[in-house]
């Protein structure tokens, strides 16, 4: 007994170092590795996301990349691929997508990154309108704001069933990247939580004929029926350069937390030290004396100093960092409609009733986030009033090895996307969530007719973008243990891993779900 109770504290330690480490990088760490690397200067190049892997794990090649500075600079690069019909995609500074959205198609396409498309462009206060360049980061969104009094009433919030405040999230995603994927937040106040549906005016560089020099700068402004496409665009329709923002607000921030409860021990002793820490809220900017916590917007505590802290030879990096074999996980984002979230909540507590400890390592991930996600405008955006669960989880560094409670999570996720048809984040998840997506979505022929248009050879299109989109054939991969990495659902054991007693099994609360279980 001694000896498992020592064994049950170093544990306890380990979560705690854990912890230490997950706090602390949001305060002084290395920044993460830009993630496209080239073998010689801008040419023959990877790209990868900031975890280091896709779904798949395969790895994403392209002949060379440019870095336009200038709207004009960008314009040349899509002119000289498109009179070559070579493949483009879209990368950002620190590619934070889960799925395959900047991949190309082999290794002979172009990418373009929006790296130092950076700049603020105008701030009008009067209007209460903000215009920048796609690249900028939240983080500079923000804090230009803040330069004049204003804030933002829809940057992307975290929350969850602990006492996590309500706070900003992830700063390290760029303009362009948030309109790709239709990045939210949580609130069914006003004009809802997506960051799109407050976009006034779009400039997006595409493909042109020989006539037009074979690239052009499309103005979309409110009111053209082409904005609710570029809105959330999937990187598919060209390289947005300049966006404009409505609904800037006067600061005005009072932090909130709930009490946890019910939790494992192990989760319970991260979620209880996060809660202690205030998520490194400080009443004066040194200590958490307690709530409320009021100051200026762009002063709020949020994930991201690690990615511009000093180089210290990876003593402290962003705890997810693919250089020190940092966390390894999986993402599962849907957004339920309200009508059917109580029933899609009360199935996920069956599951925890027939299971209790299943869902305990998902505390370890700082629990289920929910945020509130209102119908948007845009073809591709949110079709009603939704609750957006997000899960993330671990996952192996060995494709074929299964996770503990693997057939939970996995019946979760199929209730959630196909028992209640939820719709997936586009810059999340696994392969899985996106089968048959698009015929889900009321207005996905009026997206497609703009696609055709803005971009009628498909150069910024790839077989990932043209499955999700319904073009070409499904989305999910069938291979030995494909259920395992969320590539598939099972349909014969060989799909999970037989040999270590993963068999593909009916749900235990959704009978249409098939899992891998033992």
């Amino acid at each position: 007994m001694l000896h498992l109770k020592s064994q049950n504290t170093m544990f306890q330690l380990f979560l705690l170092l854990k912890f230490t480490t997950i706090l602390f990088s949001k305060v002084n760490s290395s920044p993460p590795e830009d993630p496209i690397i080239c073998s010689s200067i801008n040419r023959n190049c990877t790209i990868t996301n900031s975890y280091g892997s896709f779904p798949d794990r395969s790895v994403c090649r392209a002949a060379d990349v440019a870095y336009p500075t200038t709207e004009e600079e960008l314009i040349s690069v899509v002119a000289t691929a498109t009179e070559a019909k070579r493949k483009m995609k879209v990368a950002t500074r620190f590619s934070h997508s889960i799925p395959k959205l900047v991949c190309l198609d082999g290794d002979k396409g172009l990418l373009i990154s929006t790296k130092f498309l950076n700049r603020k462009l105008e701030i009008d206060r009067m209007r209460m309108t903000i215009s920048v360049e796609s690249g900028v980061t939240l983080r500079q969104l923000i804090n230009e704001a803040t330069k004049v009094g204003l804030a933002l009433p829809y940057v992307p919030y975290w929350w969850g069933f602990t006492n996590q405040p309500y706070v900003p999230y992830w700063w390290g995603l760029t303009v362009g990247g948030m309109l790709g994927t239709s990045a939210h937040g949580s609130t069914l106040l006003g004009d809802g939580s997506s960051v799109q549906d407050y976009v006034i005016q779009i400039q997006i560089v595409t493909p042109a004929g020989p006539e037009e020099g074979y690239g052009k700068v499309r103005t979309i402004v409110s009111g053209d029926p082409d904005l609710k496409a570029a809105r959330v665009s999937l990187g598919v329709l060209g390289v947005i350069s300049q966006v404009s923002f409505d609904g800037l607000i006067l600061e005005e921030n009072q932090e909130m937390r709930e009490d946890a409860d019910g939790k494992c021990t192990d989760g319970k002793l991260i979620t209880s030290a996060l809660i202690v820490s205030a998520y490194g809220l400080a009443n004066d900017g040194i200590v958490f004396t307690g709530y409320p916590v009021v100051g200026y917007h762009n002063r709020l505590q949020a994930s991201g100093t690690c990615l511009d802290s000093l180089n210290d030879e990876l003593i402290e990096v962003c705890s997810w960092d693919p250089r020190v074999k940092g966390l390894f996980f999986h993402q599962t984002a849907v957004s339920i409609s309200m009508s059917k979230v109580k029933s899609f909540i009360q199935d996920v507590q069956k599951l925890v009733e027939l299971v209790p400890k299943a869902l305990c390592g998902v505390d370890l991930y700082n629990d289920i986030l929910m945020r509130y996600v209102k119908a948007s405008t845009a073809y591709l955006g949110k079709q009603e009033d939704a609750v957006d669960f997000d899960i993330t989880y671990y996952r192996s560094k060995d494709p074929m090895s299964p996770r503990l409670y693997e057939d939970i999570l996995e019946e979760v996720e199929q209730i959630g996307v196909f028992k209640y048809g939820g719709l997936p984040h586009w810059g999340k998840n696994r392969n899985v969530a996106f089968e048959g997506v698009i015929n889900k979505y009321g207005n996905a022929e009026e997206f497609l007719k703009v696609k055709q248009d803005y971009d009628p050879l498909g150069l910024f299109s790839s077989g990932w973008t043209d499955q999700v989109l319904g073009l070409r054939d499904r989305v999910t991969i069938v291979r030995e243990g494909c259920a395992l990495e969320g590539l598939c659902v099972c349909s014969q054991d060989i799909h999970c891993a037989p040999s270590k007693g993963y068999f593909c099994r009916p749900g235990k609360v959704y009978e249409k779900a098939r899992v891998c279980a033992r």
